[in-house]
């Protein structure tokens, strides 16, 4: 597991009963958390929470306002900054753990442009988000296009953009991604890295359906098209329960196997104050020939 341990400005305080209690600077949330199947706290009793976010027995599910906090306010990793908003569904528009692969990504790019100082890094970011990959590697020195079927979301990437100060480095496209990888491959658009963190289920802005177990090895493989023939990393992010770090490092392998380089695939976690990394999901990462040392 490559657990996310470097963050000042959020930590998780504690986990039980399928809680987690997290510590965001300028608010202390209690969220529910799929992974804390173990039980020892109330955490509810905590003095300082609040926030708490209450599931819905008919899906969803809404916050319930314990003592009151800003309505968005920032946190920072190291030069980057990112907005954070408690939302529908649970979220606050940031995942903590994906620091790990910020800052692989970060290295990568990094050492792409210092092998070739005339190479210009070009990233896409698929399934984007609010944008903190695409953050991260822009802050890097990459050009990204970032891609996401919300408007809402996209909205936000720019505003975490201009928090961090690459505003000029990001290209922001609200489509679907399987028809806007389509498009880019008849353009003759290529890339030299992507990434992608796709939903298990969803639909696109034309009511087109995806479903991760049906849909992802297919798209990985029409992705291959648009790599640059020395490509330095493709990344992909699952958080769905069982879908196994060795099933990314198959499909990886599978779909790029006209490229050099090496694949790998990890558990994604982060830590917490107990002393015990809280598993977040699995990420599969090709690194081009190269960049894999």
């Amino acid at each position: 597991m490559k657990t996310a341990d470097k963050w000042i400005d959020y930590k998780i305080i504690a986990t039980s009963d399928g809680m987690k209690l997290e510590d965001w600077k300028d608010a202390i949330l209690l969220r529910p958390d799929p992974q804390v199947i173990w039980k020892g706290k109330d955490l509810y009793s905590y003095p300082q929470i609040n926030a708490v976010y209450h599931r819905s027995e008919k899906g969803g599910g809404s916050w319930e306002i314990v003592k009151p906090f800003p309505a968005e306010w920032t946190v920072s990793y190291g030069n980057l900054t990112f907005k954070v908003k408690p939302m529908g569904f649970k979220h606050t528009g940031l995942f903590p753990e994906q620091a790990v692969n910020w800052d692989e990504m970060r290295r990568l790019i990094t050492l792409a442009r210092e092998k070739d100082k005339q190479r210009e890094i070009k990233v896409l970011n698929l399934f984007a988000y609010t944008g903190a990959a695409s953050v991260a590697c822009a802050k890097a020195g990459a050009k990204v296009t970032h891609v996401d079927a919300a408007k809402g979301m996209v909205e936000r990437a720019g505003e975490n953009a201009r928090l961090s100060g690459v505003e000029s480095g990001i290209r922001y496209i609200v489509d679907d991604c399987m028809k806007f990888v389509a498009r880019e491959i008849r353009r003759g658009n290529r890339y030299d890295a992507v990434i992608m963190d796709p939903p298990s289920y969803g639909r696109g802005p034309g009511g087109e359906m995806w479903k991760i177990e049906r849909d992802l090895f297919g798209f990985v493989c029409l992705c291959a098209k648009l790599l640059t023939d020395n490509p330095v990393f493709f990344l992909i992010n699952s958080y769905t329960t069982g879908l196994q770090p060795a099933v990314l490092n198959n499909i990886l392998t599978l779909a790029l196997k006209g490229y050099k380089g090496k694949t790998q695939a990890y558990e994604v976690g982060i830590a917490t104050d107990e002393g015990i990394p809280l598993p977040c999901g699995a990420s599969g990462l090709f690194t081009g020939d190269g960049y894999d040392g």
